[in-house]
């Protein structure tokens, strides 16, 4: 399938905000332990995975031509964080209202990708289609 410019920009953007979300959490997860009321290690292995994700979501971005089912790897992928994000706010017993807002917040902006990538994906297979 064509990857539109639309669909190529987004996951571009997703990959940017994965690749950040990585360094920020990898690399300040000890400073933010306190003040989100979130585990260390929980959020330093979140980091470590949102590093590889994101090179894979840059790299899939980079792409003129790819099979569907590489994309809906990163919208299932992105569905899937947000579960693992609410399902993380009830099971952190120690979160505080910033590490709450911190995750609702990043959760939201998770979903906002994957509708925008399922938005590009059809709009791409349309025209890929036709």
């Amino acid at each position: 399938m064509h990857l539109s410019s639309f669909l190529r920009t987004v996951l571009k953007l997703d990959a940017a905000s994965c690749l950040l979300m990585a360094a920020g959490l990898a690399g300040g997860a000890g400073l933010l332990g306190a003040p989100l009321g979130l585990p260390v290690a929980m959020m330093f292995e979140s980091g470590v995975l949102l590093a590889v994700v994101g090179l894979y979501i840059l790299w899939l971005g980079t792409r003129e031509e790819a099979p569907p089912m590489l994309v809906w790897v990163v919208i299932l992928g992105n569905l899937g964080w947000v579960l693992a994000s609410l399902a993380a706010l009830r099971l952190a017993p120690d979160i505080t209202g910033l590490g709450y807002a911190a995750v609702l917040g990043q959760a939201a902006a998770v979903l906002l990708f994957a509708a925008l990538e399922w938005r590009g994906m059809r709009g791409s297979a349309l025209a890929s289609a036709g």
